[in-house]
C-alpha cells in the first residue's frame, strides 16, 4: 500500500496516489469544454462528461450523474431505501461508506492522525481539512468576492450566497432556499427524529456534530484559539467570524442595492431591510414592527 504523506490515505497503486495528491495541491489541469469545470485527472473528466450526455439520468427528477454508482445512490433519495444498517444502533445508510464512518462512533476508532499535533480523526477528509490549520492553505477562491476556502465543497456552498434566485422549495411550509443543502438543513425542522441525547441536560440533537458542539457549553472547553489575540471559542464558526470581524479587513458580503460591503452576512441582511422596508420582528405586546 502507498500512503499519502498529507492525510495518510492509502492506495494500491502509485498512479492512484499521484492522482490523489493533486487534491491537496488544488491543481486541476483538465477542463470540461461544456461547462468549464476542472478536474485533477483525465479519467475524472471523462467520467464527468456523462453528465452532459445524460448517460446516467434519473427518471424521477431528470438529474444527470457522472457514473452509474452515483445514479444508484441518488435514486435511493426518491425511494427512501437505506440498505446498510448499523448493528449497534440500527441506524441505516444509503451508502456503505457512511456506515463504515458511523460505526467508528461506537468503536471510538480514529484511524487518521495528524503528524504535527497528534490529533486523531474518524475520516481522512477531516484530517485533510485539519492539516490546513497548520499550513494556512486556502487554494479555492471565489471568482465573485475573492474569498478563499480550504475545501472545494466550502467554495461550492459559498457560491450560493451570490445567487439571487431560490429554486429549492420546502414542500411542507413553502419556504424557498438558494441551495439544496440549506433546504435539507431546513427539512430537519419538520422531522421529529433527534437520536442524539445530551446526558447532562437531556437535550436532543439531530446529529453527533451538534451534540459535540453543545457538550462544550457544559464542559467549558474552547478548543478553537485565535492565532492573533489568543481568544478561544467553543465552536469553530465563531472563531472564523471573530478573525474576519475583529482582525480582518475583508468584507465579502455585498449589498445588491447600493454595493455597500459587510464582514458578516447577518449585518448585510439587516442593512438590506433599509432598502426593502421589511420589518420581520413584531412586538408581541403592542404589534410594533422592527428591522
Amino acid at each position: 500500500m502507498y500512503s499519502c504523506t498529507v492525510c495518510e490515505k492509502r492506495f494500491a497503486h502509485t498512479a492512484n496516489l499521484n492522482t490523489h495528491k493533486l487534491t491537496h495541491s488544488g491543481e486541476k489541469l483538465y477542463s470540461c469544454t461544456e461547462c468549464g469545470k476542472c478536474f485533477v485527472s483525465q479519467a475524472k473528466l471523462n467520467c464527468h462528461t456523462n453528465v452532459h450526455t445524460s448517460r446516467y439520468k434519473c427518471t424521477e427528477c431528470d438529474k444527470c450523474f457522472a457514473s452509474r454508482r452515483e445514479l444508484v445512490i441518488h435514486v435511493r433519495s426518491h425511494s427512501g431505501e437505506k440498505p446498510f444498517k448499523c448493528n449497534v444502533c440500527s441506524k441505516r445508510f444509503t451508502v456503505s461508506h457512511y456506515l463504515v464512518i458511523h460505526s467508528r462512533i461506537h468503536s471510538g476508532e480514529k484511524p487518521y492522525k495528524c503528524h504535527v499535533c497528534g490529533k486523531a480523526f474518524v475520516r481522512s477528509g477531516s484530517l485533510y481539512s485539519h492539516m490546513k490549520v497548520h499550513t494556512g492553505d486556502k487554494p479555492f477562491k471565489c471568482k465573485v468576492c475573492d474569498k478563499t476556502f480550504k475545501q472545494s465543497y466550502s467554495l461550492n456552498n459559498h457560491r450560493d450566497v451570490h445567487r439571487e434566485d431560490k429554486p429549492h422549495k420546502c414542500q411542507v411550509c413553502g419556504e424557498s432556499f438558494r441551495s439544496s443543502r440549506s433546504l435539507n438543513s431546513h427539512m430537519k425542522l419538520h422531522m421529529e427524529d433527534n437520536p442524539h441525547k445530551c446526558h447532562v441536560c437531556h437535550k436532543l440533537f439531530r446529529n453527533i456534530r451538534d451534540l459535540n458542539n453543545h457538550m462544550r457549553f457544559h464542559t467549558g472547553e474552547k478548543p478553537f484559539t485565535c492565532s492573533v489575540c489568543n481568544r478561544s471559542f467553543s465552536i469553530k464558526t465563531n472563531l472564523v467570524a471573530h478573525k474576519r470581524c475583529v482582525h480582518g479587513n475583508r468584507r465579502p458580503h455585498h449589498c445588491p442595492y447600493c454595493g455597500k460591503q459587510f464582514k458578516r452576512n447577518g449585518h448585510l441582511k439587516r442593512h438590506v431591510r433599509t432598502h426593502t422596508g421589511a420589518k420581520p420582528y413584531s412586538c408581541r405586546h403592542c404589534s410594533a414592527s422592527f428591522r
